[in-house]
């Protein structure tokens, strides 16, 4: 188990524990387990974890949506970065180490010679791990790397409803929709 001991670890330790998007469960903990092999340095197995989600989940838009529970994504072995940043989660929590759900943009790159597409980047998510003595350390295992600059973060909590982007009612009369399209563009 990680001492959190500072003042910097002491903030992570809401991090610690189950949250409403992210339940405790025996499977992963098992699965945690195996990565989580004692004598392996808590990096290295947080980013063999992350590989393992990235190698061991299929990613599908079509499997899950916002309201699947982490027990069926991780059952099913499918989904979409939200799915995987929380099994994750449960695993690194399972083990006792702070983690958290972080949302943002990926600034996508087109293919070499092709013009960028207007609108064409989407939200993201991935996870980040605190280590004490290092401090937060994000991963990315729907790409199977470690967030650079490409990654923009707008937010982070203990799940993914923390950092829901819209939240709330619409009252009125007649049919509504919403259509939302983000451009990220390095200045």
């Amino acid at each position: 188990m990680m001492r959190y001991e500072t003042s910097k670890d002491l903030e992570a330790l809401e991090f610690l524990f189950a949250s409403p998007m992210v339940q405790s469960n025996k499977e992963i903990e098992r699965w945690a387990a195996e990565i989580f092999a004692p004598g392996i340095p808590v990096l290295r197995a947080a980013l063999d974890l992350s590989h393992r989600i990235f190698t061991e989940f299929s990613y599908d838009p079509n499997a899950t949506n916002t309201f699947t529970p982490l027990a069926k994504a991780f059952e099913i072995k499918r989904g979409v970065c939200q799915d995987f940043a929380h099994v994750g989660i449960a695993c690194l929590r399972a083990m006792g180490l702070a983690a958290r759900y972080v949302s943002g943009y990926l600034n996508t790159q087109p293919p070499p010679g092709k013009s960028k597409l207007v609108g064409a980047d989407a939200s993201h998510a991935w996870l980040s791990i605190y280590i004490p003595g290092l401090g937060w350390v994000d991963m990315d295992p729907t790409n199977d790397v470690m967030p650079n600059d490409q990654h923009i973060t707008l937010a982070w909590g203990r799940d993914y409803g923390d950092v829901t982007p819209v939240r709330g009612s619409v009252l009125g009369g007649g049919n509504h929709r919403l259509q939302v399209a983000v451009d990220v563009v390095q200045l």
